[in-house]
């Protein structure tokens, strides 16, 4: 796509970068048929390719208004688009400069510029853990609304004590402590069955997602930096508590929004002097926690016990456009023994969660919800699944606020296994 940078753009970092992703796009409008906004709305300005020219028009000195603002503001950045396109346009990275451009010239109104800075600086905080805590006691007295966004109670169960050779960094996370605390202590009972010791620095926090994608990216940024602090004794086997002199083999991600992020540290910070080249360490020793289940599903096979019932898999956006992760949860949990499957229509259509999407665009959210939920229920056919799972905290609760049938992460049923 020929693209002809204004004046103000032109030699900057955002312009020659989204000019050059840009050119990438030959507008064959393969991505229009698998974005969801589309799908519900019909608009083209809701689909990638309608973006993209909006994202054109302003990059090339014309004035965004409020309907710009909100076109780009309604994708879930789901990145189903990058799956699909043939081209390789790097849509995502395309929009976080789009949005910081129409931003910095489009003032929001006092009611959402509030709701957004709530967000951003109110789920990172450590006074998230004591308001879920909070929000738990009086639940049942919440507002349909906010009930779905509290979940249960859930006891965490016991972490593992042995000490092994064999160390990862498991980033805690922001929200799904207070949330789903059990999911870390899982990760880490299931790496301590094969012999792998799972350690948690308290100093590091918010992956920087939430932030950056709310358009404070320089706060984003200092998160990411402070979690490479954080881990880079970890990293360079300099830790106090390590007695082998050897760094961690990698940084495990159990939420795949975290761990789409991490792995994006290099390309976030490659500009960054001080911090490039650690980023693009830190990056490279990021797995998703389904890039183990190979080496998991060997050594439990005798191990694991699966129990009778049907799961259906839900693989979120950011593990299978984000990372392109696809088929190994299913494929190594049926090897252990679980009858697991993914949903034969529309599996790779996002659920709506996408981060604070569901609190800032809740309409759309939730038809994409029970969208995703229907698919869901018929993946056994005539006879709905025993269990949902999926691998990332905000689709996990989101797909729970619209039924009753459990929804996990696929790591607590593994450890149940156990």
């Amino acid at each position: 796509m020929q693209t002809n940078l204004a004046p103000e753009y032109k030699g900057t970092a955002d312009g020659t970068a989204a000019e050059a992703i840009l050119r990438k796009c030959v507008h064959c409008g393969f991505c229009t048929a698998t974005c969801p906004t589309y799908q519900l709305l019909g608009d083209e300005l809701d689909g990638p390719r309608g973006r993209i020219y909006l994202m054109k028009q302003v990059l090339e000195g014309e004035t965004p208004t409020r309907k710009t603002q909100m076109h780009l503001d309604r994708c879930l950045t789901c990145r189903n688009c990058e799956t699909t396109c043939p081209s390789g346009v790097d849509y995502g990275h395309l929009l976080d400069i789009g949005r910081k451009l129409v931003d910095a010239k489009v003032p929001r109104p006092m009611g959402e510029s509030a709701l957004r800075w709530a967000l951003k600086e109110g789920l990172p905080s450590p006074l998230f853990g004591p308001a879920m805590k909070m929000g738990q006691l009086v639940r049942p007295l919440l507002p349909a609304a906010l009930q779905n966004k509290v979940p249960p109670k859930q006891d965490a169960g016991v972490w593992p004590t042995r000490t092994h050779a064999r160390r990862i960094l498991m980033l805690a996370g922001c929200v799904q402590p207070a949330m789903m605390p059990n999911i870390n202590s899982a990760t880490a009972r299931v790496l301590d069955a094969i012999g792998v010791q799972t350690v948690i620095v308290p100093k590091a926090g918010c992956c920087g997602a939430v932030k950056f994608h709310l358009n404070d990216q320089d706060g984003g940024k200092a998160e990411m930096r402070a979690n490479i602090d954080a881990w880079w004794p970890y990293v360079q086997g300099k830790d106090s508590g390590n007695t082998g002199g050897t760094g961690v083999e990698a940084i495990i991600m159990n939420a795949s929004g975290c761990g789409v992020t991490v792995k994006e540290y290099g390309h976030i910070l490659h500009d960054d002097p001080a911090y490039a080249a650690k980023a693009a360490r830190i990056s490279e020793l990021t797995k998703d926690l389904s890039e183990w289940l190979p080496e998991i599903s060997e050594k439990l096979q005798d191990k694991v016990a699966a129990k009778a019932g049907t799961i259906a898999f839900h693989p979120p956006c950011t593990l299978q456009h984000g990372q392109q992760l696809r088929g190994g949860v299913e494929k190594y949990l049926g090897a252990l023994g679980f009858d697991v499957k993914i949903t034969g229509c529309e599996s790779n259509l996002c659920c709506g969660s996408a981060g604070t999407y569901s609190v800032l665009n809740p309409e759309l959210s939730y038809q994409l919800r029970d969208r995703k939920l229907g698919h869901l229920n018929e993946t056994f056919g005539d006879a709905r699944p025993d269990l949902i799972v999926s691998a990332n905290i905000g689709c996990i609760t989101h797909l729970q606020s619209g039924t009753a049938t459990p929804v996990r992460h696929w790591v607590e049923v593994l450890d149940a296994a156990l």
